[in-house]
């Protein structure tokens, strides 16, 4: 494990090991929570700092320059002067959620209204609070550091800051973490992440450091309960590759409006079993794909900074493989047929005019011949594969009016600045490809015929002891391709980006 992750202190456990107020020799206590690599004495510290004229305590977090300069400083809270502990389980709970609601403040584009509806359970009765509370500091350390930092301990600190996110210990940390928040909390949250990412990337690119590690390029997670494999994906558009691009940069403003987006993706698989006698049928299916990409800044700023922000990326090639790791006990995998893209409209139009121009005083016939060839193209075709004894499922984009597949094509010159083109106006077109929005979302009434396991019950694979009973583990892989073309704005730029992720989920398997 890369020292920069292990180093990174247990604060929770700092916080409620600390000794009762009596015992304390001076007015605060601190942490060092990392250091600069270029001078040991520039450290990002935590302090717990006790009020002399109150039993009040307030958390900061400080840049020491070595003399402490405050970047962040917590709500004051009342502890009993006398307690074994000073932080005790409801101190700890308040700044847990003191934690969260400034961690959703630094989303320039957070919806605040929407927040004041929801409530938390107690925090203290969640499973795995200690990694919970440890990411949710962790990510307010990232944030701070990047919005508040010095710029010499900020690029210092950042990268082993980042380390430790990537490297959380505790896989159930954060899928605790967004259960706890919820939905809406969790789309806000990410939002907040991916934007200061954002604004990391373009500093570093702007000060040469272009081969910059992210805390987290991408964020997934993955959840099985109940016949559904639910996987959640976040990903800052300036964090993923860029496979395909014109020679041609685009402009500064575009830039902005292109940089300042994120993908979000829902994937939704059902899977079902059926106990033979000698084996066990496994059917997984389509229930719900959704991607969508959401500006992290607000529509002022858009305009303001870019050139508005419905000039982003689309989705324009899906590819899921939902694949079982342990295959000894695979016998086959057998896939639904493809759906057709056939021409739905093909017509030759040819046409004479003829007239007098009456405004001539010598006799004139006119004549005018023209001819029209019109074909159109299912927009998404689907496409189901077997890659050993994984299955494939795979969305494409065409462009209706020549049948090409827009991931893996150049669009031509005349073509980009044609105001009639299929993208120009993409998100607000009758036949648009897309949601209003700009997403896609693929439901299993259209692709739902899946794929389906044999697998042997005599070699049944069987789950480790944190899950308990028989069942398999699955790898449910994935690729999507964003591609820019130009919507309203005058351009000659296009590209196309491309993001991986992975998640392991559980199958379990009915004994009988």
């Amino acid at each position: 494990m890369d020292s920069s992750i292990s180093c990174f202190p247990d604060v929770h456990a700092w916080l409620r090991n600390l000794p009762p107020l009596p015992l304390w020799k001076t007015p605060s206590s601190s942490l060092s929570l990392c250091s600069s690599s270029c001078s040991p004495s520039h450290v990002l510290s935590l302090c717990v700092s006790r009020n002399p004229q109150s039993t009040t305590l307030s958390i900061s977090i400080l840049a020491v320059l070595p003399r402490p300069l405050s970047l962040w400083t917590s709500k004051s809270y009342h502890v009993k002067p006398n307690a074994e502990t000073p932080l005790c389980d409801k101190v700890v709970s308040d700044f847990f959620l003191n934690l969260i609601e400034v961690i959703l403040y630094y989303g320039t584009n957070t919806n605040t209204g929407s927040r004041l509806l929801i409530r938390f359970p107690d925090p203290g009765s969640l499973p795995y609070f200690k990694d919970i509370f440890n990411l949710s500091f962790v990510t307010l350390t990232f944030l701070v550091c990047i919005y508040e930092a010095p710029m010499g301990l900020r690029s210092s600190c950042l990268s082993s800051i980042a380390g430790h996110l990537v490297g959380c210990q505790s896989r159930n940390a954060p899928k605790s973490l967004m259960r706890f928040l919820g939905s809406n909390l969790e789309e806000q949250w990410m939002r907040t992440v991916n934007l200061a990412i954002t604004n990391w990337i373009l500093e570093a690119k702007a000060s040469g450091q272009i081969s910059i590690k992210t805390p987290s390029p991408l964020f997934s997670y993955a959840v099985s309960a109940f016949g559904l494999w639910k996987v959640h994906i976040y990903c800052p558009v300036i964090a993923m590759d860029k496979v395909d691009a014109s020679n041609r940069g685009g402009d500064d403003k575009l830039d902005f409006s292109l940089n300042y987006h994120h993908l979000e993706g829902v994937i939704q698989l059902n899977h079902r079993v059926v106990s033979r006698e000698n084996w066990v049928e496994v059917t997984v299916n389509t229930d719900n794909v959704r991607y969508d990409v959401i500006k992290l800044v607000s529509d002022a700023l858009m305009r303001e900074g870019g050139v508005g922000a419905e000039e982003k990326h689309f989705p324009s090639r899906i590819s899921l493989q939902v694949t079982p790791i342990m295959q000894d006990n695979i016998l086959s995998v057998s896939v639904g047929k493809s759906t057709e893209n056939p021409a739905t409209e093909i017509g030759l139009d040819r046409s004479i005019e003829a007239g007098f121009d009456h405004l001539n005083p010598y006799p004139n016939l006119k004549l005018s011949a023209g001819e029209h060839v019109g074909m159109s193209l299912k927009p998404w075709k689907f496409e189901e594969s077997v890659v050993g004894y994984g299955a494939r499922f795979s969305w494409f984009l065409h462009d209706p009016t020549d049948g090409k597949e827009v991931s893996s094509s150049r669009p031509s010159m005349v073509t980009l600045l044609n105001p009639k083109s299929w993208f120009r106006d993409r998100y607000s077109m009758a036949y648009r490809p897309f949601t209003r929005q700009g997403g896609v979302v693929f439901a299993g009434d259209e692709y739902g015929e899946g794929a389906m396991w044999k697998v042997c019950k005599g070699r049944m694979a069987m789950t480790s002891t944190t899950t308990g009973g028989q069942g398999m583990e699955w790898e449910i892989r994935g690729w999507i391709w964003l591609t820019y073309l130009p919507n309203k704005y005058r351009t000659l730029y296009h590209e196309t980006r491309r993001l991986e992720f992975r998640e392991i989920v559980h199958l379990p398997i009915p004994s009988a």
